[in-house]
């Protein structure tokens, strides 16, 4: 594999994001257009009810974000002009067939001049409603691929992931695919078309029961989880996932295919500047809660490994790989992009992180201006320790109260209402994260240190599309990027 100059590949080139919104399809279009300013156009699919709303949302939410201050200082009054003459928003919804494009018009432009397709669109929650995440996650992608076949000079097509599609299997994850029906557990009879149709009958039945729309949803999360749990999947999320990386890889044909499966994603390490972050990432809710005050224990196995990587570092991977297999009919390579192989994090360095960071810039309770002191987190290995220090330190409190659910929020008043909410919190992080809790797995990043190298020696802008691990201080990382920025982007 050689590569040609990156920034000279990217020159004059058409370029179809999705789920344009998100948080790294922000980070996607802010370097491309920041690093190569004769791109020909970016096509920025994202979800609205017609056009006016479509760049409504484009401009409140991706170009108003601080990620794109370096851009506006480099543009000046050019800014507006120089992003709407290189983009085109397109309001549309990848669980339809064309992606819900409804302009005829364009929909023949896009499949004229589309030369590679990025799809970044997804719901990461855990929990999310069964129907909505297979529309989503699964069936969405192969809506992508279809379309993506309808290109004319489509040279490749790269479908971001997640490196967690391997479940809470132990030992070395490779980088593979997924075929068919394969399960986790070695439970046969998964079968992507049946759990759809699984899915319409169970709406049926509620509907004929006159369900409410929150029971409703309730099932539909539950049934989820229950399908995900069948098949070996912790979670909604990347039993969706993995499905959808199925159908990529047995409806592909001749299309040039690239999985990206980052593992933990977190604030930008050096670009566009260091520490940017939108919304809760998976580990930042713990950065919260703790804080905030609201945890002073956590379950856990100290020694486990956390798989974090900088967003700018997943983008930048993203990009030389769509470079790297422009044009190579049929092919699909994937790409785990992470640091535990590499650069290894265990959790206990983190508690340090965050217990230095925190009692030298403590956060500011803005009901009474006082700063809220934070502790040292207690590890609990076991959920049996758990539940003991659950009882000792909260539920002992309560003296002998039963919490049932929410509705007993009316119940504790004054001094029980922030107990209550404390318990509910932690025990909401418990059950969403806790099979990464006691993580056994590291990544295999063996093909993306082939990229890496591939990179090097052919010369291309490896000060600009930098994703090695290893460059990464994680203390000083933690210290003096990731946490003041989730501080000031996150923290409500």
């Amino acid at each position: 594999m050689e590569l040609p100059s990156i920034v000279k590949f990217l020159e004059n080139r058409t370029i179809l994001v999705t789920g344009a919104t998100g948080f790294l399809a922000k980070i996607f279009v802010e370097k491309i257009l920041r690093i190569q300013p004769n791109v020909k156009k970016l096509y920025l699919l994202l979800r609205a009810a017609d056009d006016k709303a479509a760049i409504q949302r484009f401009n409140t939410e991706v170009v108003a974000k601080d990620l794109f201050k370096v851009l506006k200082e480099k543009c000046g009054a050019n800014f507006c002009t120089f992003v709407s003459q290189r983009t085109t928003v397109v309001p549309g919804d990848i669980t339809c067939e064309n992606l819900g494009v409804k302009d005829s018009n364009l929909l023949d432009e896009m499949w004229r001049e589309v030369d590679i397709v990025v799809n970044l669109a997804a719901t990461t929650n855990f929990d999310e409603r069964y129907d909505v995440a297979l529309g989503i996650n699964t069936f969405g992608a192969r809506h992508v691929l279809s379309f993506a076949k309808k290109c004319n000079k489509l040279k490749v097509l790269l479908h971001v992931s997640t490196a967690y599609v391997c479940g809470e299997k132990p030992g070395l994850m490779l980088e593979i695919p997924y075929y068919m029906g394969e399960t986790l557990n070695g439970t046969s009879g998964l079968d992507i078309e049946a759990e759809k149709k699984l899915i319409e009958e169970t709406l049926k039945q509620l509907k004929a029961e006159d369900a409410s729309d929150k029971a409703i949803t309730i099932a539909l999360k539950e049934l989820g989880l229950e399908r995900a749990r069948k098949y070996g999947w912790p979670n909604t999320y990347v039993f969706t996932k993995t499905m959808g990386e199925m159908l990529l890889g047995n409806l592909k044909e001749d299309v040039p295919l690239v999985i990206v499966r980052p593992t933990i994603i977190t604030s930008t390490f050096k670009e566009p500047f260091p520490g940017w972050v939108e919304g809760i990432r998976t580990i930042d809710s713990l950065a919260v809660g703790y804080g905030k005050g609201r945890i002073t224990c956590f379950l856990g196995n100290p020694k486990t490994i956390l798989d974090v990587i900088p967003a700018d570092m997943v983008v930048n991977a993203m990009i030389v790989a769509m470079v790297a297999h422009a044009d190579q009919m049929g092919s699909e390579t994937i790409y785990q992009v992470g640091s535990s192989v590499s650069n290894p994090l265990e959790i206990t360095n983190l508690k340090e992180y965050g217990f230095n960071y925190f009692r030298k810039y403590p956060w500011i309770n803005k009901m009474d201006g006082k700063p809220i002191i934070v502790g040292q987190v207690t590890m609990l290995s076991t959920m049996d320790s758990f539940r003991k220090y659950m009882a000792l330190h909260y539920l002992l409190p309560l003296k002998g109260l039963e919490i049932v659910n929410t509705a007993c929020c009316q119940y504790f008043q004054g001094k029980y209402l922030e107990l209550y909410r404390k318990i509910k919190f932690v025990m909401r992080l418990i059950d969403l994260y806790g099979p990464y809790l006691f993580f056994k797995s590291i990544f295999d990043d063996l093909n993306t240190e082939k990229l890496r190298m591939v990179a090097k020696e052919s010369g291309v802008e490896t000060d600009i599309f930098y994703f090695d691990p290893k460059t990464i201080n994680w203390e000083d990382y933690f210290m003096k990027t990731h946490l003041p920025g989730v501080v000031r982007y996150v923290f409500k």
